[in-house]
């Protein structure tokens, strides 16, 4: 089994890859290939694409059952600790650390009718609300 994630790739790369494999989700490709056409799909990946990043995953035979390899730009780095290959993080750039949320996000997640103008304070019988 081969898997291939995508993110941020150019559109002429997904393109390629969904002549190969079978895209189940948006930039998620799944195939069951050689190692010959998984390393030529690698190659021509590692070619085109550009500022995206990649993250391959195929079937082997190991411990873990799998390998899998990134490509491109990603906080998350292979690496191999007793023989076992796992994930590592890059540190965040100064300039890309994540903002706490704000009073107004912690409060609409932690009590959705707080803010609705409803005399009986639920969201159901609120004006605004929807049913699924």
């Amino acid at each position: 089994m081969l898997v291939i994630v995508t993110e941020a790739i150019p559109d002429r790369l997904r393109g390629y890859l969904s002549r190969w494999l079978l895209e189940v989700r948006a930039g998620v490709f799944l195939a069951d290939y050689s190692v010959k056409v998984r390393e030529m799909l690698v190659k021509t990946i590692k070619e085109n694409i550009e500022t995206g990043n990649v993250v391959i995953a195929w079937s082997t035979n190991n411990e873990s059952g799998f390998d899998f390899e990134t490509l491109g730009t990603n906080r998350r780095i292979p690496t191999e600790i007793d023989g076992f290959k796992l994930v590592s993080f890059l540190p965040i750039d100064s300039d890309e650390k994540a903002k706490p949320p704000s009073d107004h996000d912690a409060s609409s997640l932690t009590s959705p009718g707080k803010d609705i103008d409803n005399p009986i304070g639920s969201v159901e019988n609120s004006l605004t609300s929807k049913s699924l």
